[in-house]
C-alpha cells in the first residue's frame, strides 16, 4: 500500500512539475564529431534517470539513430503521426534502453507547418532530442527550429573549432539564432575542452554577437568505438568509463537549463541566402586554432 500511495505522489509531483517537452536540437560543423552517438548516449543517460525521451532521427543515413542501434525496424511514420493518423506511441519504435525513435525524412518533415511540426513535439516526452539533419546550405530543418535549444558538438582541434565557428555563423545569418550551447567531445583533459570553448566563444562574441553557453565535455574513450561495434552505446555497454559518466552528467545537467520558448517563436525566419563575401572576410580562422 505504501508503495502505491508513494508511486502516485512521485506522479502527481511529475505531472505538476510538467511544463512541456523540452526539446534540444544537436548539429554539428561536421560529420565527424559525433553528434549521433552523442544523441544516443545522452538518450539512453535521461532515460536511465527516469525520463521518458523521444529522439527525432533527421539524419536517415547508414550512420542514422537507427543504423548505429543495429537497424531498429518500425522507426515510426513521422507525416502520419502529424497528420493525425497515428499516435505517437504507436509511431514510435521503442529501444531496450527505454527511449524512444522516430525518424523523420526531409520530404515528411517539410511538407508540414510549424505549428503541425509542434503538435508532435507537445506530446508525452519529457525530453524530446532531434539528431538535426543541416541542407546543403548549412542551415535547419522547420522541425529543428522548434527546439528550445541547439547544441553544436565539436572537438579540440582546429579544423573542428573552425567548422563549429562556420557552422554557427551560418545558422545566425540564416535563422538569426543569438545562443548556441556547445558540447567538446572527445577530450583528453577538461582543460583543454575549456580553452576550446573559450576561444570560441570569444570569437563568436567579437565577430557575430553570438553568445555560447558551455554544455560541458565528453572524454576521449576507445571504448566509444567498442560500444557502436556492438550496435550498443557507451552509456549501456560500458557504464562506468569516462565517456559514459559524461554522458549522466550532461543529462543530468540538462534537465536544469532554463526553459526558452521555441527558436522559432524567438526569431523571425529570413529568406536563405548565402553568405556574403563581405561575411566570409571576417572569419577569424587564427584566432580559433
Amino acid at each position: 500500500m505504501d508503495k502505491v500511495v508513494s508511486d502516485q505522489a512521485e506522479g502527481l509531483r511529475r505531472l505538476l512539475a510538467r511544463n512541456g517537452s523540452r526539446v534540444l536540437a544537436v548539429t554539428g560543423g561536421s560529420t565527424s564529431v559525433g553528434c549521433t552517438t552523442t544523441v544516443i548516449n545522452l538518450a539512453a543517460a535521461l532515460a536511465e534517470q527516469g525520463k521518458d525521451v523521444l529522439v527525432i532521427d533527421e539524419c536517415l543515413n547508414e550512420y542514422s539513430v537507427s543504423a548505429m542501434l543495429g537497424g531498429m525496424r518500425g522507426a515510426g511514420s513521422f507525416s502520419s503521426v502529424v497528420r493525425g493518423e497515428m499516435s505517437l506511441e504507436a509511431a514510435a519504435a521503442r529501444h531496450a534502453l527505454g527511449f524512444s525513435v522516430l525518424a523523420a525524412a526531409r520530404g515528411n518533415r517539410d511538407a508540414h507547418t510549424p505549428a503541425q511540426l509542434g503538435s508532435v513535439l507537445d506530446g508525452p516526452a519529457d525530453v524530446v532530442l532531434i539528431d538535426a539533419q543541416l541542407d546543403r546550405l548549412g542551415q535547419l530543418s522547420a522541425l529543428a527550429m522548434q527546439a528550445h535549444d541547439l547544441m553544436i558538438v565539436t572537438r579540440v582541434a582546429a579544423q573542428a573549432i573552425t567548422d563549429a565557428y562556420a557552422c554557427m555563423k551560418r545558422l545566425h545569418y540564416a535563422h538569426g539564432i543569438a545562443q548556441f550551447r556547445v558540447l567538446v567531445n572527445h577530450v583528453h583533459s577538461v582543460t583543454d575542452a575549456r580553452t576550446a570553448f573559450e576561444n570560441l566563444a570569444g570569437v563568436a562574441g567579437r565577430y557575430l554577437a553570438v553568445s555560447l553557453e558551455d554544455a560541458g565535455c565528453i572524454a576521449a574513450d576507445p571504448r566509444m568505438t567498442r560500444a557502436l561495434e556492438l550496435s550498443r552505446c557507451v552509456v549501456d555497454a560500458f557504464p562506468s568509463t569516462p565517456a559514459a559518466r559524461d554522458y549522466r552528467h550532461l543529462a543530468a545537467e540538462l534537465q536544469y537549463w532554463p526553459m526558452r520558448s521555441a527558436m522559432s517563436s524567438r526569431h523571425h525566419w529570413v529568406a536563405p541566402a548565402t553568405v556574403t563575401a563581405a561575411q566570409h572576410a571576417d572569419q577569424p580562422s587564427a584566432q580559433l586554432a
